[in-house]
């Protein structure tokens, strides 16, 4: 009998410190308290985003914080610029499309990062209120070049630039300030390490002066409210109140760790499952703009990648991802990012190297945890 592995790219692990933390008897949120807790975790937050913003806090999903960040800065009838590279990309033009906006498409290959002059080319001859993209897209395992597509959005003072870094927060280094990003959006089941419920965002005053005059109907994504509440350190409506005890504890384990050996522990771990998927003679999907939070690796061509995930699902107690839409049977993809080391890795590729044989594939087998152990 083996212990469940979780290394899928969300859920993530949570660390058995934040666990206990969570299990504490729960406390009101309208408490001195509790406010000292917001206000521990907003500056906190600040430090992970590396920004002086505002840090608001949404009891939601991730896609709560997508759907947030495009209500209280658009209009029915604006246009926004929606890179589509994966079905995170792919959502982020369905939510506008609910809310009366009109996403203009910028469809991606599966696989690629987004050429940044195809985004300079539409903001040149468009009337664009905000340009939505995605840091790390999980689908894929495909990280788009932010930075670029910053200075681009940048010489457009009425655009705005909206990132979801939901697999990227706390893995990739993507400096909000310095890089002019006015959104940046991020999910408690990812780097944060803990469970579904939270969404976070940086808000910059070019958003906010955006913000202050919408008046679209909103009511419980009510950026200006959550604001409003956050001077007083607490939130508009009821927090996930568990969830602000493990966020505190997750941020001191990551000042603890520091930013630069986050990052690098992530890069280290990315780079070691790419390097076994290549030398037991697989492709990686994305070979040329990898993201450090997940790799997405085709299965090979006789095998459905479905067979991979439902062995180590049923061999080895192990949960890893398949692909998704067209992609679906065709590559599979693991999680590397939060409560994850290099050992976690030997163990995944072992277990993949094994379903891998039994189904047919051929190559010698430990080759690619050897190129992980070179690492270690």
């Amino acid at each position: 009998m083996y212990k469940y592995r979780l290394m899928a790219p969300g859920p993530t692990p949570i660390p058995e410190v934040v666990l206990n933390e969570m299990a504490n008897p729960i406390t009101h949120h309208r408490t001195p308290g509790f406010e000292k807790v917001v206000a521990e975790v907003q500056e906190n937050l600040k430090w992970l985003y590396q920004t002086k913003n505002d840090i608001i806090v949404l009891a939601s999903s991730g896609s709560g914080g997508m759907e947030a960040s495009l209500v209280n800065t658009c209009k029915p009838g604006d246009s926004v610029l929606v890179v589509n590279g994966g079905k995170f990309g792919e959502r982020f033009a369905k939510i506008a499309k609910s809310h009366g906006l009109n996403p203009i498409v910028i469809d991606v290959e599966w696989g690629h990062a987004v050429d940044p002059q195809a985004i300079k080319d539409k903001l040149s001859s468009e009337n664009i209120r905000a340009v939505c993209v995605q840091a790390s897209e999980t689908s894929t395992g495909v990280m788009h070049p932010i930075e670029s597509i910053s200075k681009i959005v940048s010489e457009h003072k009425d655009t705005l630039l909206i990132v979801d870094a939901i697999t990227a927060l706390g893995v990739i280094n993507i400096p909000t300030d310095d890089w002019g990003i006015d959104i940046l959006l991020g999910g408690s089941q990812k780097g944060l390490m803990l469970p579904p419920g939270i969404a976070t965002m940086s808000v910059s005053d070019k958003a906010w002066a955006l913000i202050e005059k919408n008046d679209t109907h909103k009511f419980y994504f009510n950026l200006n409210a959550e604001r409003k509440a956050l001077k007083n350190n607490t939130t508009a409506w009821t927090p996930a109140v568990t969830l602000f005890f493990g966020l505190r504890k997750v941020l001191s384990m990551m000042k603890e760790e520091g930013l630069e050996n986050m990052f690098a522990r992530h890069e280290t771990m990315a780079s070691s499952i790419r390097n076994a998927a290549q030398a037991v003679g697989l492709k990686l999907l994305a070979p040329e703009a990898p993201s450090n939070s997940v790799t997405a690796i085709y299965s090979p061509d006789n095998i459905d990648s479905g067979k991979i995930v439902a062995g180590l699902r049923d061999d080895f107690n192990m949960t890893i991802a398949n692909g998704q839409d067209h992609l679906k049977g065709k590559i599979f993809r693991i999680g590397h990012i939060g409560y994850f080391d290099n050992l976690d890795m030997v163990a995944a590729w072992s277990a993949v190297e094994k379903q891998l044989m039994t189904l047919g594939h051929k190559f010698e087998l430990g080759k690619g945890v050897a190129e992980i152990i070179k690492i270690l």
